[in-house]
C-alpha cells in the first residue's frame, strides 16, 4: 500500500513540475454539467450531463549530435630521480630498439 501512495505521490510531483516548467499546458475547454435525476415510485432516472473538455499541449524533447571542442589536460611525466619533465601529448610511446636486433613494423622507420 506504501508503494502505491509513493507512486502517485511521484506522479504528481512529476505533472506538476511538467506545468510549471512549460512542458505541459493544460487547458479547460468545455465545462462539465451535471445530469439532470429524476427520482420516481419507478425508480431513479437521470438524463443529459457531459463530461469536460480539456486541451492539452505538450513540449517535444529533440536529441542531435553536433560538433564541440573540449579542452583536454596535458599531463607531464616526472621521474622519481627529479629529471627533466616529459610531456606528452596522448600518444603511446615507441620502444626504443635494441641494437642489433632487425624490425619489420614500419612505424619505427
Amino acid at each position: 500500500m506504501r508503494a502505491i501512495l509513493r507512486l502517485l505521490i511521484l506522479l504528481v510531483v512529476g505533472v506538476i513540475a511538467a506545468v510549471a516548467t512549460g512542458f505541459l499546458d493544460i487547458n479547460q475547454t468545455q465545462s462539465a454539467k451535471a445530469p439532470d435525476i429524476d427520482a420516481t415510485r419507478n425508480g431513479i432516472a437521470a438524463s443529459g450531463g457531459q463530461p469536460p473538455k480539456f486541451d492539452v499541449d505538450t513540449g517535444a524533447v529533440a536529441i542531435g549530435k553536433g560538433e564541440a571542442t573540449i579542452p583536454v589536460p596535458r599531463l607531464e611525466v616526472r621521474p622519481a630521480d627529479g629529471g627533466a619533465a616529459q610531456p606528452t601529448n596522448g600518444a603511446a610511446p615507441q620502444p626504443q630498439q635494441q641494437p642489433g636486433v632487425a624490425t619489420t613494423d614500419s612505424t619505427q622507420n
